[in-house]
């Protein structure tokens, strides 16, 4: 532990998962982010603990489970966190830190009641070179002579992605991943996913020298992630890895000299509050469901300890409770109501990709699904009919329901139902003579 607690920096963006040239997608144009991991610490192995915005920013901002804390669906769609949970401003506050917000948050309609003391733009598609330009401003301003969080969030990579915001790739040079069908309506979608992660790149960019020109830098700690996985079929809104890992850089302070690179390590957005809590000098509360890497951030040498994730989903644009158990080795998968395949959100439906993605996905799904992460990384091969791996698939259901009974899910009560529709107050009203 450094004696000089450091300043905090939290990037996130939309919808990204880890499409980007740190992460072996040489086609993505993402220079500024290549800089920062060059420079900093790669997870390979992050992940949210659900596929879709409100959840997954949950679990980063309190170190718990969805269901733990409340916001099991869209917060526009009156999800709320219960009371009593802690966000990570207030954690931190808790050591001593001063918080900001600039730009996007996706935990409440209002972003004052998160904890933060002080917060620029309470929108919810704050673009992200307006927030750039905040972000500059915000360095520029005197602030309290004590360490801060400063937390940075931006509309992109949301879909859409119309040309005349964003510049496309050209579409026979991109990647196209396994999960996909490799046609025209794909890489143009693709391609034009791409402008939108060029011009996030680029904010930051803008960004990240605004920290380096500050009197900051040398004990500043960045941290840049994302929400979930990318909005494509078989990825957003799934519990397959492509809907929910996550990319995860850590830059540390100047001062520290700790040695960069890769980390092998299966983390969790879950961790990124006790870990922080660690580097700001207090102690984790025993009920947070992550667990510290700080450890993992400052000897790249320590081991990687086998790690399990329970993965969640309850309401998207809909109602589609599903659960997941996911180790190194294998991903268990429960669905717990009738459906297809895959649910695809308005946006999916309506994307370029889905007009070439034909309609396997509305085959009736199984209720358990089981895949070997070692040999079908890409989770392409469900296996939970084969007599062979029932001993696994039944362990890891064990495992998963220990999980659930150990955190209160409510799903084991039966259908979550969802947050009774907003009703204003009207006055008396006079009938007319």
């Amino acid at each position: 532990m450094h004696a000089q607690r450091p300043n905090i920096v939290l990037i996130h963006c939309h919808d990204l998962g880890t499409w980007l040239s740190c992460y072996g997608m040489s086609s993505i144009p993402s220079p500024n982010l290549q800089r920062l991991a060059d420079n900093g610490i790669v997870f390979d192995k992050a992940f949210a603990t659900a596929p879709l915005c409100t959840p997954a920013r949950s679990s980063l901002f309190t170190g718990l489970l969805p269901h733990q804390n409340g916001l099991m669906g869209l917060t526009h769609a009156g999800w709320q966190y219960r009371s009593g949970i802690d966000t990570l401003p207030e954690m931190l506050g808790k050591q001593g830190y001063h918080s900001a917000l600039i730009g996007l948050q996706h935990e409440d309609f209002d972003a004052r009641v998160l904890g933060y003391d002080e917060v620029h733009g309470l929108g919810f598609v704050p673009r992200a070179m307006e927030v750039a330009r905040r972000v500059n401003w915000w360095f520029d301003q005197p602030h309290p002579d004590q360490p801060f969080l400063l937390t940075i969030g931006m509309w992109e990579v949301h879909r859409p992605w119309p040309a005349e915001d964003y510049e496309p790739s050209d579409p026979d040079l991109v990647d196209v991943p396994a999960y996909l069908p490799d046609n025209t309506d794909t890489r143009q979608d693709i391609s034009e996913f791409h402008g939108a992660i060029r011009q996030m790149d680029e904010a930051v960019g803008l960004m990240l020298e605004a920290i380096e020109n500050s009197p900051y830098r040398d004990n500043t700690l960045i941290l840049f992630t994302t929400d979930h996985g990318v909005a494509f079929p078989r990825a957003k809104s799934t519990l397959y890895d492509s809907g929910v890992q996550v990319s995860l850089i850590a830059q540390l302070p100047r001062q520290w000299d700790a040695p960069t690179g890769r980390r092998n390590h299966i983390v969790s957005h879950l961790d990124i509050a006790p870990t922080l809590i660690e580097l700001a000098g207090g102690k984790p509360h025993e009920d947070l469901e992550g667990q510290s890497f700080r450890t993992v951030l400052q000897e790249p040498e320590s081991p990687a300890e086998e790690r399990e994730l329970v993965l969640e989903k309850t309401y998207h644009d809909r109602y589609d409770p599903i659960r997941a158990l996911r180790t190194s080795q294998a991903k268990y998968i429960r669905n717990f109501v009738p459906g297809p395949r895959l649910h695809l959100p308005i946006d999916l439906e309506e994307s370029a990709t889905r007009r070439g993605f034909g309609d396997n996905h509305l085959n009736e799904r199984p209720i358990e699904e089981l895949y070997l992460l070692t040999e079908d990384p890409w989770e392409l091969n469900d296996v939970s009919a084969d007599p062979n791996h029932a001993e696994l698939k039944s362990a890891l259901a064990d495992r998963l329901h220990h999980h659930m009974i150990r955190t209160d899910d409510p799903l084991l009560e039966g259908e979550v139902t969802a947050p009774e529709q907003p009703t204003r107050a009207l006055p008396n009203r006079v009938s007319a003579v």
